[in-house]
Order: C-alpha cells, then structure tokens, then sequence
C-alpha cells in the first residue's frame, strides 16, 4: 500500500488560527503520520458518519478517508468541548 496525499479543507486554516503555536506543532506532526497510517491505533469512527477522528492531547483531527485514490482529507481541528459542533 502507497503513502496516502493529505489535503485540508479551507475552514481548517481557520481553526488553525484560535490553537496556540506549541498544541498546533504537535497537531500537524500528529495529522503528518496519516499519510503512513489514516487508521492509527487510537482512532474512532463517528457514528452516523464516513468521517474518523485521532485526539492529540485536548484537541481532536476530524478527518476522512479515501482508499482508492489514497487521500486523507481533514476536515476539522479543534478543542474536544468544540469540534463535534
């Protein structure tokens, strides 16, 4: 199996914004080892959804994935009492 290609959707510059530079470093390493793994241990699938989520520290990557074309999109990130909303 190939690396997946991770791509974000434009509202997640957004949410970037509002996390601090030190939670938000560790997030996207967090989000860069997706491409080898999009099913790491730890991760959950929502219920209702085609969506999964990976927690790092108090904040959540909300995050689809495509196996065909080997692609993760994150969809959104941000603080476990605001990203299911």
């Amino acid at each position: 199996m190939g690396e997946y290609k991770i791509f974000f959707k434009e509202s997640v510059e957004k949410d970037f914004r509002s996390i601090p530079k030190k939670d938000l470093k560790k997030i996207l390493l967090r989000i860069e080892t997706l491409a080898k793994d999009p099913r790491p241990p730890g991760h959950e699938k929502l219920s209702g959804q085609e969506k999964y989520r990976i927690r790092q520290g108090t904040y959540r990557i909300i995050y689809s994935i495509q196996d065909q074309e080997l692609l993760v999109w994150v969809v959104k990130v941000g603080h476990r009492k605001d990203v299911y909303r």
